[in-house]
């Protein structure tokens, strides 16, 4: 192996996007740049109130080209962006996008630019509740259950869902939209010139956890499926795919102009795109049955198994299996929770409102100190919270939580679902609410693993990458502990980039497989949480609420 091999990893999260440039030959990180997209920050082309989530494209290529650069400009320049093999992306996903015949998204036209039903429709876009219902029951009137391979329920998160809801609410881009196309396809597609929607090369791990691309259908449902879903959707098969590529395959080479853009050559290869937790697994340095969780906004909960162990057998309630979506040879089972982060963010805005809206009025302090004053309690508010509800005392009557704060992505999506607090009463305060919501998290996470045990497949050990598991150690311990299990913490900071720069590595040649760049460029792991007997047990004995809590809030309400 030649010394000094470069390769980058860019992985797009909801808020920013983050490139790493990696040592190859090792996997020492040599520079790293994080980009926070601007339109987003402000709100732009979003409705919380109605889960509108919409993102501009000239976000991720502004970030793109920032981070790239910012990377090599640390690193020392020239001298590095000559050794750099190859780049690789992870995106969010299925968060999809209208696009021309030429594969441009729409919202990069002029007569587009500001419609958010032309931008990328973001993961948590649940706007097309309706449309994944109808999917659901479309699917149970077909000689073939298209839903076998996700878990046998369509979500509102994903691909075909938000295409319908597209094309059902904006007549302008339902006339202008050619096709439709995942963030992970788009990027490599961009970087390698690509000026036909048809020659793009889509991702594996998209296409069977999100759009109901399967192997044993031969590619995607037929025209008919979808036509007698709506005849809004007829020609859109055509216009996609029928073949898919792993993230091990070259989606092509850089071309001139984004050479041009990034100081890099047009040698780069470029790999096909995944999502983000697929890659971060890899990053993470999964191993079989063992199941690695991306714990950021929500969560993107992976397991990978050899294909022969799963042969035959459907994996009720998740979000798909897919051979290869994550290591090649090996099927892919993908879980997660729709809010997790999120969460504990949302509660910070609600314990944070008099900071936010009161204090730059205050007659007391000028206008700058009020300003300094909040981001420094802003910083502090979780850190606080997590060390009080840590001191706690534990009772049977400690308050309770749902965490379906966004919804239920796993297991046995809905949508439509609404979290919960109860037992409070005026003796509680901001520590007890913050450790109800955080133990709601944790059970969720449980339920999760449950329903793989109870399918069959075992969990054997928990893996946790992302800002949450890097960042919280009183969380980490509570999961450890409702899990009744260790929890390993892997060490790079950047764990879904760094999967992505193992496969930009093996896509330039430097390594023959996925699993021996896992091994030459993992970093291993700098934290273990192992779960405490007594609060194990006191966990447990408070499971069986939070089910039930969780079957009366699903059996009595409803949702227009």
């Amino acid at each position: 192996m030649e010394p000094n091999m470069y390769v980058i990893g860019v992985d797009y999260g909801s808020d920013s996007v983050r490139s790493v440039l990696v040592n190859a030959t090792n996997g020492e990180e040599i520079a790293s740049s994080v980009f926070n997209y601007p339109r987003w920050q402000k709100g732009l082309y979003c409705d919380p109130a109605v889960n509108q989530f919409r993102q501009h494209p000239l976000d991720y290529t502004e970030g793109l080209t920032h981070t790239i650069k910012e990377c090599i400009r640390k690193a020392g320049g020239e001298s590095i962006a000559a050794a750099v093999k190859a780049i690789a992306v992870d995106t969010t996903g299925s968060t999809p996008v209208a696009v021309n015949a030429a594969g441009t998204p729409l919202a990069l036209l002029p007569e587009f630019q500001e419609n958010p039903h032309a931008m990328f429709v973001l993961w948590k876009d649940h706007t097309a509740v309706k449309e994944a219902a109808q999917i659901n029951a479309h699917a149970l009137t077909s000689d073939i259950n298209y839903l076998d391979y996700c878990g046998g329920i369509y979500s509102s998160e994903w691909f075909w869902a938000k295409l319908l809801r597209t094309l059902r609410k904006d007549e302008q881009v339902r006339a202008a939209c050619y096709s439709w196309v995942e963030h992970c396809d788009w990027i490599p597609f961009l970087l390698t010139g690509g000026n036909d929607v048809k020659e793009m090369k889509r991702s594996r791990c998209a296409a069977g956890h999100k759009a109901l691309w399967a192997e044993e259908f031969d590619g995607l449902p037929p025209n008919e499926f979808f036509t007698s879903l709506d005849p809004l959707l007829d020609g859109f098969t055509d216009r996609l795919y029928k073949d898919t590529y792993t993230s091990d395959e070259a989606a092509g080479n850089l071309s001139q102009e984004w050479a041009d853009i990034l100081g890099l050559n047009t040698s780069v290869v470029v790999g096909v795109g995944a999502f983000d937790a697929h890659m971060g697994a890899v990053g993470g340095q999964i191993e079989p049955y063992h199941l690695s969780k991306v714990m950021g906004t929500s969560t993107c909960d992976i397991l990978v198994a050899p294909t022969v162990d799963i042969s035959g057998k459907l994996i009720r309630g998740i979000c798909g299996q897919v051979n290869g979506s994550v290591i090649p040879g090996m099927l892919g089972l993908e879980a997660g929770q729709s809010a997790f982060g999120d969460t504990y963010a949302w509660f910070k805005n609600i314990v944070s409102w008099p900071l936010k809206n009161l204090l730059q009025e205050s007659s007391l302090i000028d206008s700058t100190t009020a300003k300094a004053l909040e981001e420094e309690l802003m910083a502090k508010i979780i850190p606080e919270l997590s060390r009080q509800a840590a001191l706690l005392p534990k009772s049977e009557d400690d308050e309770l939580g749902i965490d379906w704060f966004n919804g239920r992505r796993t297991p046995d999506a809905n949508q439509e679902l609404k979290g919960a607090l109860i037992n409070m009463d005026l003796g509680t305060d901001a520590p007890g609410m913050f450790r109800a919501l955080a133990e709601a998290t944790c059970f969720g996470a449980k339920n999760i693993v449950d329903r793989f045990i109870a399918e069959g497949i075992p969990v054997k050990g928990i893996i946790g990458i992302g800002g949450v598991a890097k960042k919280s150690p009183y969380i980490m311990q509570m999961m450890a502990d409702v899990l009744n299990m260790p929890i390993r913490i892997h060490q790079f900071e950047h764990t879904c980039a760094l999967g992505a720069a193992m496969f930009a590595a093996v896509v330039a040649g430097i390594y023959p497989t996925v699993e021996k760049a896992m091994k030459g460029m993992g970093s291993g792991f700098d934290a273990e949480y192992y779960p405490n007997e007594e609060d194990a047990a006191y966990y447990a004995n408070r499971y069986p609420r939070y089910k039930s809590l969780g079957n009366y809030i699903e059996q009595n309400t409803s949702h227009e």
